[in-house]
């Protein structure tokens, strides 16, 4: 697997794979059976993990379950022709150290920044023969201005104090984000000497305070309030309001009422791209193409990646400490080093042995034989196996307790498909020739004119419903992933057609049985080309039936464009 940095540059340039693939190909049949470190899961925290270990010499091998690398930064073809990116579509919180220390533009990332950032076309009825009003916000603060003042001048006037008052908060959070945390233990029950040490960890902390200043409450407010609460105190259109609260509520099960729904808006603020904070940008080729950077840069420095391995145990002995994994072929790599790129549940409900039959099944393997009969003969507990034997619960039952109430769920259905024109909005009609315009290339809010909507729809989600007035994000992922006018790019999609990523916030865990699985929407219709042949509208949906397996589906009629 290992291969020296000018090996795989040759490799990028003539083949067309990328060249942590070529590399694996090269590699198969080559699983050694023991590692320094052995990852669980190739996403990209598990191949950043891996890259910064390999480049310090620690010999590391990746294990993926998938047949593909990158987990939820992944871009797939799942409609013949198209490639996608199946899960995350925008970047932003990547730390900017990494693209630095990992050299990401070397081994092919192509970033391309989101600009104008967000389009909220408002449907406005009983406009009669006026054009609806729509909110178009980019980096261009005078034009963000003179978009605002369409629905207040007093807004227009409080939007950049506003955008200083967030900057101010994400630049004294974001050094907290690289510290260690603050060691409360150590402070409540470890000794003089352990306090003294855990001092440093209050630094960061404390330099945090001193660039929020005097206004340090408003700005706790901010992460634990209503993100309603916090915009009322700025602004007074509920347009803004509404489009600026989608960032407070995207992927997650709140409300704009909710307390702490400040801190996911800060979460979407406080990232950068190419040295602009808060800035969110496409990735060429789709999220895929930066899990291929990552994981070039480690296998350039010898790390192993291993798709379709998937790990079904961590092997663990008496005093708790990992011993390695065991594959779901039976395959067992020895390593004392175990990070694990799955879910905290998966980790240490699934993965790791929960109780003493599990702690026995992997000791047994570590005795030697002329001591397995002796283990089997009596109780696991009797005296004769004692001693430096005896099996310690190194998962305190608290502890597990708390991983599995672990809330992980979402809101979000994410929709991929493809389109063969832009959408014309009533508020922002298409060029004559189809030509892309600015909103285009951002993320479009429809169904946002009033906050109270949002909350609406999650008071529905809650209720085991889909909501009356869907809030519904649109990413077009630009012709596509950040790539400029109709041209082709070979890892995107086919000339002259679009890919489409829309996200349909609030929908309930469990359906209720009832009403339509999708109602109709109050803004201008988009285009789906399911599950008919032709495409249909959005709000032709109709009564929703139930297949033989179980799953939903919602009749509709085909209608043309």
């Amino acid at each position: 697997m290992a291969a020296s940095g000018r090996g795989l540059c040759k490799a990028v340039a003539a083949s067309p794979f990328p060249a942590w693939r070529r590399a694996h190909t090269e590699a198969r049949g080559g699983l050694k059976p023991e590692y320094d470190a052995v990852v669980i899961g190739a996403g990209h925290n598990g191949l950043v993990a891996a890259a910064y270990l390999q480049r310090l010499g620690v010999n590391t091998a990746i294990f993926e379950r998938r047949h593909v690398i990158g987990g939820a930064a992944v871009t797939e073809e799942i409609i013949p022709g198209f490639k996608f990116s199946r899960a995350s579509y925008l970047l932003s919180l990547l730390r900017p150290q990494i693209y630095t220390d990992l050299e990401l533009k070397k081994h092919g990332l192509r970033l391309h920044l989101r600009n104008p950032y967000s389009f909220t076309p408002m449907l406005e009825e009983g406009a009669g023969s006026k054009v609806p009003r729509c909110l178009l916000l980019g980096t261009d603060m005078a034009e963000n201005k003179k978009q605002i003042a369409q629905f207040s001048q007093k807004d227009a006037q409080a939007f950049p104090k506003y955008e200083e008052f967030m900057h101010r908060l994400a630049l004294a959070i974001d050094p907290l984000l690289d510290a260690a945390p603050v060691d409360i233990a150590a402070f409540q029950h470890g000794s003089l000497l352990q306090r003294m040490r855990s001092l440093s960890t209050l630094k960061p902390l404390l330099k945090a305070g001193r660039i929020l200043g005097a206004q340090l409450p408003r700005y706790y407010e901010v992460l634990t309030a209503p993100i309603t609460k916090v915009l009322d105190q700025w602004f007074e259109s509920e347009p803004l309001k509404a489009t600026l609260a989608t960032d407070a509520v995207i992927g997650a099960m709140t409300s704009p009422h909710t307390p702490g729904s400040g801190y996911v808006l800060l979460h979407h603020v406080m990232g950068g791209l190419e040295g602009m904070q808060g800035a969110w940008g496409y990735v060429q080729g789709g999220m895929g193409a930066l899990s291929d950077a990552i994981a070039s840069s480690a296998t350039t420095h010898g790390a192993s990646i291993f798709t379709e391995k998937t790990v079904a145990k961590v092997q663990v002995n008496s005093e708790g400490c990992v011993q390695g994994v065991v594959l779901e072929d039976g395959t067992e790599v020895r390593s004392k080093m175990v990070l694990s790129n799955t879910s905290p549940q998966i980790t240490f409900l699934k993965l790791t042995p929960q109780d003493e039959e599990d702690f026995r099944r992997e000791r047994l393997r570590d005795l030697p034989e002329r001591r397995k009969k002796a283990a089997s003969l009596g109780p696991w507990t009797s005296e004769a196996f004692h001693g430096d034997f005896s099996f310690q619960e190194w998962l305190p039952e608290e502890f597990l307790e708390r991983i599995s109430q672990l809330d992980t769920r979402s809101p979000v259905t994410k929709i991929n498909v493809a389109v063969d024109r832009l959408p014309s909005f009533l508020a922002a009609p298409s060029a004559p020739r189809g030509q892309p315009l600015p909103h285009h290339q951002c993320s479009i809010h429809l169904n946002c004119e009033d906050t109270l909507l949002l909350h609406q729809a999650f008071e529905d989600a809650m209720d085991g419903l889909p909501s009356h007035s869907v809030r519904l994000h649109r990413g077009l992922c630009p012709w596509l992933q950040g790539l400029c006018g109709w041209q082709r790019h070979p890892h995107t999609t086919r000339f002259g057609e679009n890919l489409r990523a829309s996200w349909r916030e609030h929908i309930p865990l469990r359906h209720v049985p009832g009403p339509a699985l999708l109602r109709p929407p109050r803004a201008p219709a988009f285009w789906l080309p399911l599950p008919f042949p032709g495409p249909v509208s959005l709000w032709k949906w109709g009564s929703s039936w139930r297949r033989c397996d179980g799953s939903c589906w919602a009749k509709c009629s085909a209608c043309g464009l």
